[in-house]
């Protein structure tokens, strides 16, 4: 269901996304060798917690996961690509790090993702972190009243194809709302004036998702949650909460 959001509405977004940034800021000052993806969740927790907010992600069960996800922040290494599950496995240096979080104040929610290299970062990492974020930046750039989701799935997906990666198939952006999961959905490639016409009061999660070694295909782990690439190439993820507007997009999840 995909809801038209008034201007209050879209304030009160703001706050919830600026929680979710601030989270992420926290998560990825504390990221270091030797810190654990456990440990970055609490930092999310209290971050959450002492903003008087909740988490969308924490004891979410889609029908498609063998159970509810047991954490307030997809915590994604190397060659995982969204969806990993917070464990005690220290970080090691010149790890590849995506850390998506959401949070949920007011009953309204925020969602975003960053990517960022722990300790030194190798140079094909960078490329490929700088190009999610290019892809992610096209993405809001098309976001405006008059487009449709084609124009935004084809700025993204021409900018990940034009570096060489892939875009791991099935997976995009989303409405936000009420809930973390709303209509329209957001791919990260298709035609442009293609699909639903945005409008003002309409509310998005965009997010590119990069595959390094080119490939699309993709598999899910053992534990149902982490999906990570199928050639073991390393992975990015960006995203932020994004709301149209008759000014042009408002990203609601930056600090």
């Amino acid at each position: 269901m995909m809801e038209i959001k008034t201007d209050a509405t879209l304030l009160a977004m703001r706050e919830a996304g600026r929680v979710v940034a601030q989270a992420l800021a926290a998560v990825r000052e504390k990221a270091a060798p030797g810190v654990t993806p456990a440990e970055l969740d609490r930092v999310a927790r209290e971050v959450l917690t002492g903003a008087g907010a909740g988490s969308p992600f924490l004891d979410y069960h889609p029908e498609w996961a063998p159970r509810p996800f047991p954490a307030v922040l997809c915590l994604s290494v190397n060659d995982a690509i969204v969806h990993g599950i917070p464990d005690g496995t220290p970080l090691a240096d010149g790890d590849l790090v995506s850390a998506d979080c959401g949070a949920v104040l007011g009953g309204w929610v925020g969602d975003a993702a960053v990517s960022f290299t722990v300790g030194r970062a190798r140079p094909e990492d960078t490329r490929l972190v700088d190009t999610a974020y290019e892809a992610l930046e096209a993405g809001i750039a098309a976001a405006t009243v008059g487009n449709r989701v084609g124009d935004i799935a084809h700025a993204i997906g021409r900018v990940c194809r034009r570096a060489g990666y892939g875009i791991p198939d099935g997976l995009g952006g989303h409405g936000v709302g009420r809930t973390m999961h709303e209509d329209p959905g957001i791919p990260n490639e298709g035609r442009p004036g293609r699909g639903v016409p945005l409008r003002h009061g309409m509310v998005i999660a965009i997010e590119p998702m990069l595959a390094g070694g080119g490939l699309d295909a993709h598999y899910t782990a053992r534990d149902g949650w982490t999906i990570r690439t199928l050639d073991g190439s390393r992975a990015a993820h960006a995203e932020h909460t994004v709301a149209i507007t008759d000014e042009g997009p408002r990203v609601l999840t930056a600090l």
